[in-house]
């Protein structure tokens, strides 16, 4: 799977948040995939952003979500809530402005976020999760 996915028209990743882009960094340091970033300001949500990615089995998901958790922790940001951690199937991370959810793959596909939320933009997110050597 290729780590930034869109087939819709999608923003610049300067538009993001720090916040959000601190997540993005954080999950790609642990080699998530399949990133999609839904800007939902304009879709009625009741967030601003889902960074949505995927991890490739239950201990490689919660490392995704302790690296968002510990990066977004250095800037004194705690998740409102945290759901699924102990299934690792669908972790989500609620930061109220945001949420992060890190999928295993079957699970993404079942679930199809990027399709219920087909209203919400794309935010470009491949330079952020680019190796560190081409950020």
């Amino acid at each position: 799977m290729s780590k930034s996915i869109s087939k819709r028209a999608s923003t610049p990743a300067p538009a993001l948040p720090d916040q959000v882009a601190t997540a993005v960094r954080a999950a790609a340091d642990k080699k998530a995939d399949d990133f999609v970033v839904l800007d939902l300001r304009k879709a009625a949500g009741f967030t601003d952003y889902f960074v949505i990615c995927t991890g490739q089995n239950a201990r490689q998901i919660k490392a995704i979500a302790d690296a968002v958790e510990e990066a977004l922790t250095h800037d004194h940001v705690k998740p409102a809530h945290v759901e699924g951690y102990g299934h690792a199937e669908w972790v989500l991370i609620d930061y109220f402005d945001f949420v992060v959810h890190v999928f295993g793959a079957e699970t993404r596909r079942f679930y199809g976020l990027e399709r219920l939320w087909g209203s919400a933009t794309p935010v470009d997110v491949s330079m952020l999760v680019a190796p560190p050597s081409r950020r």
